[in-house]
């Protein structure tokens, strides 16, 4: 309600004592709704606290300040604490990510689904345990399409997929395929972490490219992530990075305790070998006791009602087990 507002009672046409009791009456109704609280602004991160956060965190405090740790590393590698800037850039990403309580309620009940699969192909390739939270990060565990672009869990590009080995036609986009995408942001960062030497350098170059991070390391003379100038996102990009996987490993410390019955359960899936063309995906999931509902929630990658191969080419397509 604007202050002009409060001169509207001049329309009133009041006279005696039940005129003024009248008035007054209004006068306190008006005043309770100006003065009621109101959603609190988010600032210049408005971005990402999309929910209130009036909500609980740690032993019963509405509002507490999330907990910092003392400790912290990424990929077994220490994360400087003591470094300029370091702890309030990570308590930024603790505060945003703790108090976004929807969405990272989502990852995590997304996570006991995703997180078993994604597990053993990072510790396959010999990348550390941590980078599962890069895919975090990167989608929310969703298949997202970025405005530039970037397609999956994994965020790719369509220019980029086919050098890590992801097919992309009309018909199959391997960027929406969680396995094969997760073996290729392993080929990625195997080849940063040599490039540079370092996970977090590795991570931050996911976000601007390794030339990017190559380029910022010689210009400003530095040879860490932790010391480095860069843009506004890849700024915050490790931190929430670091953020996430502080929450994730003690939940009830920030605010989220999810029952096992709550979490989305790893699909039950059988596969099918498809070595020829497949004019109806439709007619092919009823042939085998399924729909294209389940079939496309299955395997997302095939992006058209039908599947075109040529000879000799074979593909594996998951349905349910029933």
């Amino acid at each position: 309600m604007g202050f002009n507002d409060f001169f509207a009672f001049g329309k009133y046409r009041v006279s005696g004592v039940r005129g003024m009791f009248f008035l007054l009456l209004l006068a306190i109704g008006v005043g309770a709704t100006a003065w009621s609280p109101s959603t609190p602004t988010a600032g210049d991160d408005n971005d990402y606290l999309e929910e209130s956060s009036m909500d609980v965190l740690g032993n019963g405090s509405q509002n507490q300040s999330p907990k910092m740790p003392v400790r912290l590393s990424l990929a077994d590698e220490d994360v400087p604490m003591e470094a300029f800037g370091v702890q309030e850039q990570l308590d930024r990403e603790l505060v945003v990510n703790a108090y976004r309580h929807g969405s990272t309620m989502l990852y995590m009940k997304r996570a006991a689904r995703w997180f078993p699969m994604i597990e053993p192909i990072l510790e396959a390739h010999g990348i550390p345990d941590d980078f599962k939270y890069l895919a975090v990060i990167e989608s929310g565990l969703d298949q997202v399409v970025s405005p530039a672009g970037a397609t999956g869990f994994w965020q790719f590009m369509k220019g980029t997929a086919p050098q890590f080995g992801l097919r992309v036609s009309s018909e199959v986009d391997e960027r929406y395929h969680v396995e094969k995408s997760t073996h290729a942001a392993c080929a990625y960062l195997l080849e940063a972490r040599e490039t540079f030497g370092s996970w977090a350098l590795a991570a931050a170059s996911y976000n601007m490219g390794m030339a990017g991070v190559r380029r910022e390391l010689e210009e400003q003379g530095v040879g860490s992530y932790w010391e480095l100038h860069l843009n506004a996102e890849t700024a915050r990009y490790v931190y929430r990075l670091l953020a996430i996987k502080t929450i994730f490993e003690a939940p009830q410390e920030y605010g989220f305790d999810l029952r096992a019955e709550a979490l989305y359960a790893p699909y039950e899936v059988e596969t099918h070998w498809v070595k020829g063309s497949i004019p109806d995906l439709a007619q092919f999931a009823r042939a085998h006791g399924s729909n294209l509902k389940e079939l496309k929630t299955l395997n997302p990658w095939l992006r058209k009602d039908r599947l075109n191969l040529v000879q000799g080419d074979s593909l594996r397509v998951h349905l349910p087990i029933k």
